[in-house]
C-alpha cells in the first residue's frame, strides 16, 4: 500500500470516529434533556396539610337549672258583685272597665219600697217606746199605792209585766228598723274590693235580686298583683330535696329561695319576676304531679287574668359547674363524647357524663377538667389521636338566664 493510500485511510478512520462520538454525545444530550424535562415535570409530592379546627377553654361558673311548665294567670282577687235585695235597676254609677274603690256605688236599685219598710219600722218603734213611757207611769204610780195597801199584788204584777213587755217591744221595734235600715242600704251596690270592674250584667230597669231576678251584676278584678298556677312533676319535688333552691317553703338550709318568669302574648319575657309563694303537700295521684302557685307585680296590667303562659321556674343553682355548646358533642349507642386537644396538638375522643341542657350548654358532670381545649368546630373530620391545627374560636356573648345573679 502506498502512503497516499495509507494516509487516505487514516483519515476514513479517524472521520468514522469522530462521527461516532458526535453520535454518542446527541445521544447523550437528548438523555440528559430528556431526565431533565422529567424532573421537570413529574408531579411532586405534598404533606397533607393538618385538619383547623376551632377550640374553647373550659371554663367553671354557677349554672342555673329551669323547669319549664304551662301556667295560667289568676287575679290577686276576683270578687263578683250581688243584687241581695230584690227590686228594679235603677242606675248604674261607673264606667265599664274602670277602676273603682272600695265602697264606690256602682248600682242602685229602686229604693222607695224599702224606704216604706224603714218608715213603718221608725214608726213602729215610735208606737212603742211611747207605750213604754205609759207603762213606766203606771207602774210608778202603783209602786206607792201597793207599798200603802192601797193596791193589790195582781195590780203590781200586771204594770211590772206590761211595762216589761212594752220594754221587750220596744227593742224588738229597734231590731226591726236596723234591719229595715240595712236592707235600704243593700239598694246602693258599692264594691267590695278597689280593682277594675267588669261590663254590667244587667241592663236599667231589669228586676234583680238574690230570688226571683238576676243577682250577679258585676266582678270586680284586682290585678295589680296577680298569681299563677302551675303544676311539677313528682320527680322534680324528689330531686329538690337535696337542691340548693326551696320551693314554696321557708326553708332555713336552702340558699336561695325560687323565682319564675314567664313569657307575654307575643313570645316576648316578662321583664319583672316573680316568687313561687306556695306548694301542695300532696301529689295527685291521677296525674303524678302537684300544684304550685307564683305571685307576680302587675303594676303595668300587662298579665291579663285567665290567660295562658309559659313558666320558668328556677329548680336548681349547679355551683362550679362545667357547661360545654351542645354542637360540640357526639351522641353514641356507648355515650357522648368530645374531642379534647392536648398542648402538643393531638386531638383526643374523651367520653363524658353529660346532664342537663342550659338553653345552648349541656352540663358535664364527669370528665372535663378546668382549663382543657375542646374542638367546637371540625371535629367531624377528626379521628382519635390525629394532629390538628387548633384556632381559638370566637366567644359569644352567654345568656345572661344561664348565669347564676347575686
Amino acid at each position: 500500500m502506498s502512503t497516499s493510500e495509507k494516509n487516505t485511510a487514516d483519515q476514513a478512520r479517524h472521520h468514522k470516529r469522530g462521527a461516532h462520538r458526535a453520535w454518542v454525545v446527541i445521544v447523550l444530550v437528548i438523555l440528559i434533556a430528556a431526565a431533565a424535562v422529567y424532573f421537570m415535570m413529574r408531579p411532586k409530592t405534598q404533606t397533607a396539610p393538618l385538619p383547623v379546627v376551632e377550640v374553647e377553654k373550659v371554663d367553671v361558673s354557677d349554672v342555673n337549672i329551669y323547669g319549664e311548665y304551662v301556667g295560667r294567670i289568676r287575679a290577686q282577687q276576683f270578687v263578683e258583685v250581688h243584687a241581695r235585695v230584690e227590686g228594679y235597676l235603677q242606675k248604674m254609677c261607673f264606667t265599664e272597665g274602670t277602676y273603682v274603690k272600695a265602697g264606690q256605688t256602682l248600682f242602685v236599685i229602686d229604693p222607695q219600697l224599702y224606704q216604706a219598710h224603714v218608715n213603718k219600722a221608725r214608726a213602729q218603734l215610735n208606737k212603742a217606746e211611747a207605750l213604754a213611757r205609759k207603762t213606766k207611769h203606771d207602774l210608778d204610780r202603783i209602786r206607792p199605792l201597793y207599798e200603802q195597801n192601797a193596791a193589790s199584788q195582781l195590780d203590781l204584777d200586771n204594770a211590772v209585766a206590761a211595762y216589761e213587755g212594752a220594754q221587750a217591744e220596744v227593742t224588738v221595734s229597734r231590731a226591726d228598723l236596723t234591719q229595715a235600715d240595712l236592707t235600704l242600704g243593700y239598694t246602693r251596690v258599692t264594691s267590695p274590693i278597689s280593682g277594675y270592674i267588669s261590663e254590667s250584667y244587667a241592663d236599667i230597669g231589669t228586676l234583680v235580686g238574690p230570688s226571683g231576678g238576676k243577682s250577679l251584676l258585676a266582678t270586680v278584678v284586682k290585678s295589680d298583683t296577680v298569681r299563677v298556677d302551675f303544676s311539677m312533676t313528682a320527680i322534680d319535688y324528689l330531686r329538690g330535696k337535696d337542691r340548693n333552691v326551696s320551693i314554696g317553703s321557708d326553708n332555713s338550709g336552702s340558699k336561695l329561695k325560687s323565682f319564675v318568669t314567664i313569657t307575654l302574648a307575643d313570645g316576648s319575657e316578662y321583664p319583672v319576676r316573680g316568687q313561687v309563694d306556695f306548694a301542695d303537700p300532696k301529689v295527685d295521684p291521677k296525674t303524678g304531679t302537684f300544684s304550685v302557685r307564683a305571685e307576680m307585680p302587675n303594676p303595668d296590667r300587662n298579665l291579663l287574668p285567665g290567660e295562658f303562659t309559659k313558666v320558668r321556674v328556677l329548680l336548681d343553682v349547679r355551683e362550679e359547674a362545667i357547661e360545654v355548646p351542645t354542637r360540640s358533642l357526639v351522641m353514641e349507642k356507648n355515650g357522648a363524647y368530645i374531642y379534647v386537644v392536648r398542648p402538643d396538638s393531638v386531638a383526643e375522643k374523651r367520653f363524658i357524663e353529660i346532664g342537663p341542657e342550659v338553653g345552648n350548654n349541656t352540663i358535664v358532670e364527669r370528665g372535663l377538667a378546668k382549663g382543657e381545649s375542646i374542638v367546637v368546630e371540625g371535629f367531624h373530620k377528626l379521628t382519635h389521636n390525629m394532629k390538628v391545627a387548633p384556632v381559638v374560636a370566637k366567644p359569644k356573648a352567654s345568656t345572661d338566664d344561664t348565669r347564676k345573679e347575686d
